[in-house]
């Protein structure tokens, strides 16, 4: 239960799309990005959700994909590595 307690106005909170530039763009509040954790230049992924749903996350499910692999390829085979190192 490592949940974080909600903010009602976070939650509640309506992002509008604005154009910036040439482009398209969402204003993200303070208050949200203190939540989140992000600062200028850090990315979101985009996972689609059922139903016309999207979930805008920092964590990138593939990275976590390939990192759990490694992890059990290195686990498996770690006499190897470990005499390929000496």
């Amino acid at each position: 239960m490592n949940e974080k307690p909600k903010n009602p106005e976070i939650e509640d909170a309506v992002i509008q799309i604005r154009k910036i530039g040439n482009s398209l763009g969402l204003i993200l509040s303070k208050e949200l990005l203190a939540r989140l954790k992000l600062k200028e230049g850090d990315q979101l992924h985009v996972i689609e959700q059922p139903e016309r749903g999207m979930k805008l996350t920092p964590y990138d499910p593939k990275h976590a994909n390939t990192m759990r692999i490694a992890r059990e390829i290195m686990d498996e085979y770690q006499d190897t590595f470990r005499a390929l190192a000496k």
